[in-house]
């Protein structure tokens, strides 16, 4: 049996879109607490210098392909309904998988729009609306018109851990805004979840990955692994969760070097002290009113420190 390089190439391309979407929030989150870690607040999507909505953008094009691919490409027949309108039994999958397509499009859709009309509270809108897009996932997952069974039931219940751990982080971050370990966390999420999905295309669907004792079978119009035996069935499941322990500790070490490096990289922002002026020295302190006044910030009357040229950096997006 040669395996559906649809169902492959179906887990692979998203599952390298999440790590790079994972990847590009864990060096921005990295780098912005690293400069200002005192001011930092997490965004839930980061502008691109000329390109402001390069993010959502991608994200958009990206699920709106998938879409198309799950519900009109490499079926038996184009449309994705049978002729009395009713969804066929074999194409129910599709349209599960399609529904993450379209929360994915909802929430970069609405975060350019609430973004461009400056609503208040975007942030924690747009962050909600990342939970809705793993909770339809995790629900999807786990009520999944396709039963996964044996060893694709053991990758795709890992799976489902991932994604909860995802939807976990996403709402943490609501609460949390200020939080630089729950962006970390969420970032690294998002990427192993990339990582996880690569992994069940290559070795669910690529006969030469497929464990010893196990092979390809068609069943219900699609392939999947099935095991010789107990033995074998019990051999590879083990596998299974051996590589989940291996991806999940290179993972840590790749998210450790990623940090150190970008914080060596790009060091905090230097903060300048003034010193409290003696009781009674009123031109000393008339002086530095006037340096806080051209530099921008306000000085409170017992301030002790102050930031010159810079003032707290806040990005709500």
């Amino acid at each position: 049996m040669g395996g559906t390089p649809r169902s492959s190439i179906g887990h692979i391309l998203p599952g390298a879109g999440f790590f790079a979407v994972g990847l590009w929030h864990l060096f921005n989150h990295v780098r912005l607490f690293s400069l200002r870690p005192d001011s930092y607040v997490a965004p839930v999507w980061f502008p691109v210098t000329g390109a402001r909505y390069l993010e959502p953008a991608l994200v958009i094009v990206a699920s709106a392909v998938e879409l198309v691919m799950e519900m009109f490409v490499d079926h038996s027949t184009f449309l994705p309904f049978d002729a009395d309108g009713s969804i066929p039994s074999d194409r129910l999958h599709n349209h599960e998988h399609a529904i993450i397509c379209l929360a994915l499009i909802v929430y970069a859709g609405a975060a350019v729009h609430l973004d461009r009309a400056c609503a208040p509270g975007r942030r924690a809108l747009c962050l909600l609306l990342v939970a809705v897009v793993f909770a339809q996932e995790l629900l999807v997952f786990h009520f999944h018109s396709t039963t996964h069974g044996g060893v694709e039931g053991q990758f795709h219940w890992i799976l489902e851990v991932v994604v909860a751990a995802c939807l976990g982080t996403a709402l943490l971050g609501v609460g949390f805004p200020r939080s630089f370990a729950v962006s970390l966390a969420r970032s690294a999420c998002v990427m192993f979840h990339g990582v996880w999905l690569a992994v069940i295309g290559a070795m669910v669907w690529v006969p030469s990955m497929v464990p010893k004792g196990c092979s390809l079978v068609r069943e219900d119009g699609r392939d999947t692994v099935r095991c010789h035996d107990k033995a074998s069935l019990h051999r590879a499941r083990a596998l299974v969760n051996l590589q989940f322990g291996w991806y999940l500790s290179f993972m840590t070490v790749f998210v450790l070097a990623i940090y150190l490096y970008v914080c060596n990289r790009y060091p905090a922002e230097q903060v300048y002290a003034q010193l409290v002026p003696k009781a009674g020295d009123e031109d000393e302190e008339d002086h530095l009113e006037l340096e806080a006044q051209k530099c921008g910030v306000p000085r409170d009357i017992g301030g002790e420190v102050h930031v010159r040229g810079f003032a707290p950096l806040e990005i709500e997006v």
